[in-house]
This record gives structure tokens, C-alpha cells and sequence, in this order.
């Protein structure tokens, strides 16, 4: 006998519904990964400003199991030789704020990024972050491996990745500064360092912002690259982002670079976020403001921490 018609369709769209595919598909975002978190930093210290803790929360607290990859400082001394890390240099700063499972992540040679054994502790981790440097470096050694594919399944487990400076960088889609001349150039012509690790998709990250007047760095990369978000960060301050929307927190601010958005003529082709505000890249809005107040003291110069560029609404 023949299923009728009503329950045949019924049954298909519940079959749908619940398979694993189209559960993929409702998580599915744009920019940010759909589980887990990033915590994107923009260099300088993070002291008193809640960043780390943050981190370490969404971590999984003290008994969280965290790699720690310094491999932006650099995969060769001057002289050429091979740089050497400590394990227990690495990790100090960490177990002195409690945690209990942290260890270090580093190769300079991709062949070994690319084995089981490397990656061991990394199947078990439930957050990565990424010290400062010089983010080509972190291409360098792990782009295309084994250990590049286990970063991005911290995030399926709904784990966290965070890092600072070039920490952050490496996290966009197109890597900004990955010119190995230096720092200063900031859409290199080397093939192998102009893709980021897309831990946050379609954007592309700097830093230190304030610290080194990177305000207008990004409006070139933006003009050439328009399907792209640039994101720059002011020292001290990060982004927490979950899913395609991020909070802002820290001590100063963030500019957003929409190439989408419309500017007057006497507008900087972007626009600037502080502390506490919401902000969600699928749609371009700000969801939340917030109230602009650093841990310590206000920024800014009408005490809500904004300055003189226009806000969207």
C-alpha cells in the first residue's frame, strides 16, 4: 500500500530537517565559525582588561586543555639557524593564571605539522592561541597540514581560538603584512602569504592600530578587496565573536572597513567601534551599543568613548 501523499511529504521534509546535513545548514554563517569562538586581540598588554580571562572562560576554565603556538616569533634566528622555544617559557604566563593543561605547539618544518604525532595533544584541545610576531611565519609552518585542519576542529568542538598581533591576523581570510620584507607592506606579491587561516572568513585583520596610526592602512586593502571586511585593532583591545557577530572589549576601539556602506565625502571610508558594543558582519549593523568604558577609565572625547567618526544605526 502505497503511502499517501501528505505523509510522504511529511516524512521527507522531517527527514530533512533532522539529518546531519541541514542541521549543518542552519548553523551555517558567513564570517564566523558556527561553533566555538575567537578572540581576535590587537597587540600590547591585556593586563586589567579581562581579555585573557575571557579567554580562559570560554576555554573551559582551569581545567581546560590549551595549546599554546609561539611559531610567529619566528622559525629561524638571524644567523639562519633553527629558532629553539622552551616549553616551560611558553606556558609560564598561563599557569600562573590557573591553568592546569597547557602546552606548547610549535614546528618550524611543515612536513612535521602534517604528522599524527604532532598533532596529538592538538585532537584534544579545547582552545589555541596564537603569540605575536610575524604572521607568515605561522603560514610558513602550518598552512596545508594536518595541524592546520585540527585548528579548525578546536572550533567544531565548540572550543575557542585566540591570539594577539599576528595572532590576530592569522585568524582573517587574507593576510595582511604577510610580506616577508616587512611589515610595512601590506598586500604582499609572494603567493604563499596572501591566505590567512579563515578561522573568520571573508575579513581581513590588523593591529596595533593606535599604537602605530594604522587607521587608514586597511582602505587600500578594502578598495581592491571589497567582498572583504577590514577589521583594525587598537592595542588592548580585542573582538569576542560568535558566529557572524562580535562584542568589542578591552581599553580603546576598533574600526570596521565596509566597503558597502556609504560615506560622505568628509568621512573616513570606515567607522569605529568601543568597548561593549555588538556588531554583526552578515548584516553590517551595530546590535548593541555599548556604554564606551574601559576597566579603568573612559575613552574617547564625549565620555561614551567615541571620537569623531559617524556611527551607523
Amino acid at each position: 500500500m502505497q503511502m499517501p501523499v501528505r505523509r510522504l511529504v511529511a516524512a521527507v521534509f522531517a527527514a530533512l530537517v533532522l539529518s546531519p546535513v541541514a542541521a549543518t545548514l542552519q548553523e551555517a554563517t558567513e564570517y564566523g565559525p558556527p561553533k566555538g569562538t575567537l578572540v581576535i586581540v590587537g597587540g600590547g598588554s591585556m593586563e586589567g582588561t579581562g581579555i585573557i580571562e575571557k579567554f580562559i572562560e570560554l576555554a573551559g576554565g582551569p581545567d581546560a586543555k590549551v595549546i599554546i603556538v609561539p611559531t610567529a616569533g619566528g622559525n629561524r634566528a638571524r644567523d639562519g639557524s633553527i629558532r629553539e622555544y622552551k616549553d616551560e617559557e611558553r606556558i609560564a604566563s598561563w599557569l600562573k593564571r590557573g591553568l592546569k593543561n597547557v602546552k606548547m605547539l610549535h614546528t618550524h618544518d611543515p612536513k612535521v605539522a602534517d604528522t599524527p604525532a604532532f598533532v596529538k595533544d592538538l585532537r584534544e584541545a579545547t582552545a589555541v592561541w596564537f603569540d605575536g610576531g610575524r604572521q607568515w611565519n605561522i603560514v610558513d609552518s602550518y598552512a596545508g597540514t594536518l595541524a592546520y585542519k585540527e585548528f579548525h576542529k578546536v572550533l567544531e568542538r565548540g572550543g575557542v581560538i585566540g591570539g594577539s598581533s599576528a595572532g590576530a591576523t592569522i585568524q582573517g581570510e587574507y593576510l595582511v603584512r604577510g610580506d616577508t620584507s616587512g611589515p610595512n607592506v601590506m598586500m604582499t606579491e609572494e603567493p604563499t602569504h596572501q591566505e590567512a587561516f579563515k578561522f573568520l572568513r571573508r575579513s581581513a585583520i590588523d593591529q596595533h592600530i593606535n599604537a602605530r596610526n594604522r587607521w587608514d592602512d586597511l582602505i587600500p586593502v578594502i578598495q581592491k578587496y571589497p567582498n572583504l571586511l577590514g577589521i583594525g585593532l587598537s592595542e588592548s583591545t580585542a573582538i569576542v565573536v560568535t558566529g557572524d557577530a562580535f562584542e568589542v572589549m578591552g581599553k580603546w576601539k576598533v574600526a570596521v572597513h565596509d566597503h558597502t556602506r556609504q560615506y560622505q565625502p568628509w568621512e573616513k571610508p570606515y567607522y569605529v567601534l568601543s568597548p561593549g558594543d555588538v556588531y554583526n558582519m552578515k548584516t553590517r549593523k551595530i546590535e548593541k551599543l555599548g556604554t564606551g568604558v574601559t576597566p579603568r577609565r573612559r575613552t574617547g572625547t564625549d565620555g561614551r568613548g567615541r571620537g569623531g567618526y559617524s556611527q551607523p544605526r
